[in-house]
């Protein structure tokens, strides 16, 4: 359905567009300026997306004063919720002394040590602008390391945007290459349904797979969870091959635990991506991990072995405002129980929310793990009982699958009734949440259900 043909009779439209004109305007705005008038995937919305104003804790207020319980959490950077003070004050100083050295500088060390305080992997630390650099440049690393072409990916797990990781994520399931995608880029992806142990003996007994990477929680941050002990057969598989094992702990990093998705699982990788809490919610991103598969980045090394260095430059690698922010937010996760508080929420969320749903009678799910949680729209009709739901029994596309005017629906009525929702839907709880945010969320979902079935929709 185009952006401009929302159903024109819908109440839940109508009251959303009543509630949000100037953010109506900003996108009459933004269409002639950018496609579909949005910056980033995830904010495309039928009919707009809210435009934000200022945001503080775990709420956020757009251009015509709504106010929000927020669940967006930055697409996961917001542990701490909008404005934390502590990484407030970092940022100030830093920003007046300076926004680029176009040098090296005291914060990216102490930058370094704070993720490696937290994180033991972390032998070798390389910031990159982004998650999507930094998953990057850890398949760079562990070719050169390898001397293998090769990668297993997991359908459904999201690694960024770059070519190597087009396919396979929302669509392109056979592994043909995505638009703009080259075909030979496509054709060196080795894609493996979820949880699929043969699939990953099969690809790895061929001998050429540099890297074997993943989501340790699961696809969207356990939108498609991991099974148990899957983690550990990975390990001990790659270990066996000489595979890179690289997790992506771009959202789970300093979330699921202070050292990430590893420590909770006591698993430790060769690699680790890492973006979003790391830099405190500014742009910024690292590559971590064993020290020796950073040795094709070394000048020396490199030059004592005779092997050519690969290049990295990068213009704001290392940011020292990021690097403020970065290392403020780490230490508060490192000396407070951020994460457990955050961890606690999501259960109460799911609880709560699950309750709602079978007192409005809908067979649908809330469910997740750690601080995240989905909902399960349930495609195909399905009795169940929404607290007792495992999303490990069903196949991973029927999970996955999110009826697309349904879920833009459930979005708006949710920002009619102050709460605004990922796409999935679900969200990212920071540890700023309160237990009242919660309970008023579940009745935000109520609300949201008794108005799409007033409308019809389900």
């Amino acid at each position: 359905m185009p952006d401009d043909q929302s159903r024109t009779n819908s109440e839940i439209v109508a009251r959303y567009r009543e509630k949000t004109p100037k953010s109506e305007a900003l996108f009459a705005e933004a269409k002639a300026i950018f496609p579909s008038g949005v910056t980033h995937d995830g904010r495309h919305l039928d009919p707009y997306g809210i435009y934000v104003d200022h945001a503080e804790g775990p709420y956020k207020w757009d251009v015509d004063g709504n106010k929000y319980i927020d669940y967006y959490g930055g697409h996961g950077a917001l542990l701490l919720g909008h404005n934390h003070p502590k990484v407030m004050e970092a940022v100030g100083p830093a920003l007046a002394k300076g926004t680029h050295f176009g040098a090296n500088h005291a914060l990216e060390v102490r930058w370094a040590q704070a993720v490696q305080r937290l994180m033991p992997s972390a032998e070798k630390v390389r910031f990159t602008s982004s998650g999507t650099e930094a998953t990057l440049m850890g398949l760079r690393l562990a070719r050169a390391f390898t001397g293998r072409h090769k990668l297993i990916r997991f359908k459904t797990h999201f690694h960024g945007w770059h070519d190597h990781m087009a396919s396979g994520y929302s669509n392109h399931f056979d592994g043909t290459p995505t638009t703009g995608v080259l075909e030979g880029i496509a054709d060196a992806v080795v894609l493996v349904a979820p949880n699929d142990r043969e699939g990953v003996r099969r690809a790895l007994e061929a001998g050429d797979i540099a890297a074997l990477i993943l989501e340790p929680t699961g696809a969207s941050t356990g939108m498609i969870p991991t099974a148990p002990g899957f983690l550990e057969f990975l390990r001990e598989e790659t270990a066996r091959h000489g595979t890179i094992l690289i997790f992506d702990e771009v959202v789970t990093g300093f979330r699921v635990a202070p050292g990430g998705a590893q420590q909770h699982y006591g698993i430790r990788p060769d690699l680790t991506s890492l973006a979003k809490i790391l830099a405190g919610g500014l742009p910024g991103g690292a590559i971590v991990g064993r020290a020796d598969l950073f040795d094709a980045l070394d000048y020396a090394a490199t030059a004592a072995s005779g092997k050519e260095k690969i290049q990295h430059p990068g213009t704001y690698n290392a940011n020292p405002v990021s690097a403020a922010a970065g290392i403020a937010a780490l230490e508060v996760i490192r000396t407070t129980d951020a994460c457990a508080r955050a961890n606690a929420l999501g259960d109460r969320a799911r609880e709560k929310i699950n309750d709602v749903f079978v007192a409005e009678g809908v067979n649908w799910a809330c469910y997740g793990t750690f601080s995240s949680f989905h909902t399960f729209l349930n495609p195909k009709g399905r009795k169940l009982d929404p607290h007792r739901f495992d999303a490990l029994a069903l196949d991973y596309e029927e999970v996955k699958a999110k009826p697309k005017a349904l879920s833009h629906r459930i979005r708006v009525a949710m920002l009619v009734n102050g709460v605004d929702l990922n796409g999935w839907p679900g969200g990212n709880i920071s540890c700023t949440h309160s237990e009242a945010d919660i309970d008023q969320t579940a009745e935000a979902w109520r609300a949201t259900i008794r108005m799409l079935r007033h409308e019809g929709e389900i």
